[in-house]
């Protein structure tokens, strides 16, 4: 199955089908409680939503804000594609008592309606027209998602935003911290192991037809920030969108890339074209990464697009196949 990005996703008609309610787990011990009275927030479209006191139940719309709200210890009562999340996203695992709403493209308002949220967690590229449908109902908080041009900084404000719309402020300034602090780690072992500047390439593919299409990640993507941040370097040059940092191409693409010690990493939790659809192909079996045996397939659910827990899932991944 091809995966998307959000912005990536074909707009669609919206589904009309109720789902039942749910209860947010308590609190873990010795967690402290969340800040009570209103709290005011500016979203990514500079909208100040005000919620009578920080949300305990929360729906969210696309993975990377369903993985960041349960890392703070809220479990949403709903998100979108929870069996797809549960693929794609193994950083922070859904639990079976969140409610599924619909697909990413196509959330049911009449879903997240029915699950009584006090917020509704979105991406800002979703559909103008879902944000004001939904908002007849619950408040809206609208975070980035993803910036190619500062896409660390961009994930810092969305995890913040959205914290401070929970009341885990201070649980977000702990994960960011551990991040910070996985990455430095992360640098120092591949410094050690005399491996800094790696040339690396980041992909993941799918088949149209009988066609291997390659989705390079490059600069500015958040899983190329995350390799680099370590201390390798994104060798491809191709043309990619400024919002997500992706490129597009085929097998004949690839071999603009020549240097020996290229190490290549792909993202494929379902169906791996790398490994079957390109197995016999003559043209990738010739690339430098393929000659060399240089080839690491990040675990299935390693989230590309996710939050602090993915980027250190990730990252340690990347250091592992750099320094074994």
């Amino acid at each position: 199955m091809r995966v998307l990005p959000p912005a990536l996703l074909v707009t669609a008609a919206l589904l009309l089908s109720a789902c039942g309610t749910t209860e947010n787990p308590a609190a873990a011990p010795g967690e402290p409680a969340a800040t009570s009275g209103p709290v005011t927030v500016t979203d990514a479209r500079g909208k100040a939503v005000t919620l009578k006191a920080p949300a305990k139940r929360v729906v969210a719309l696309e993975w990377g804000e369903a993985e960041m709200v349960a890392s703070l210890g809220v479990m949403p009562v709903g998100a979108a594609d929870v069996a797809g999340y549960n693929v794609w996203d193994k950083a922070v695992p859904l639990t079976a008592e969140v409610k599924d709403v619909g697909k990413r493209n196509e959330p049911s308002v009449d879903a997240i309606v029915g699950l009584n949220p006090e917020v509704v967690i979105m991406a800002e590229e979703r559909d103008s027209t879902l944000v004001p449908q939904i908002e007849k109902y619950v408040p809206v908080v609208v975070t980035k998602s993803s910036d190619a041009s500062r896409n660390f900084d961009r994930l810092r404000e969305d995890f913040k935003l959205i914290a401070k719309t929970v009341g885990k402020e201070s649980e977000a300034d702990k994960q960011l911290s551990e991040m910070d602090a996985k990455l430095a780690e992360g640098k120092k072992a591949v410094e050690a192991k005399g491996a800094t500047g790696t040339p690396f390439l980041m992909a993941d593919g799918y088949l149209e037809g009988s066609t291997v299409s390659i989705r390079p990640f490059g600069k500015g993507s958040l899983v190329s920030d995350t390799a680099e941040a370590v201390g390798l370097k994104n060798v491809w040059t191709g043309k990619v969108d400024p919002q997500w940092g992706l490129g597009q191409t085929d097998v004949e693409g690839l071999t603009a890339i020549t240097d020996p010690k290229t190490v290549l990493f792909y993202s494929a939790s379902e169906e791996d074209v790398f490994t079957t659809g390109l197995a016999q192909n003559a043209v990738y079996q010739r690339l430098p990464f393929v000659v060399s045996k240089k080839i690491h397939k990040l675990e299935a659910g390693t989230w590309t697009f996710g939050g602090p827990k993915s980027i250190a899932f990730t990252a340690d991944q990347i250091v592992k196949a750099i320094t074994a």
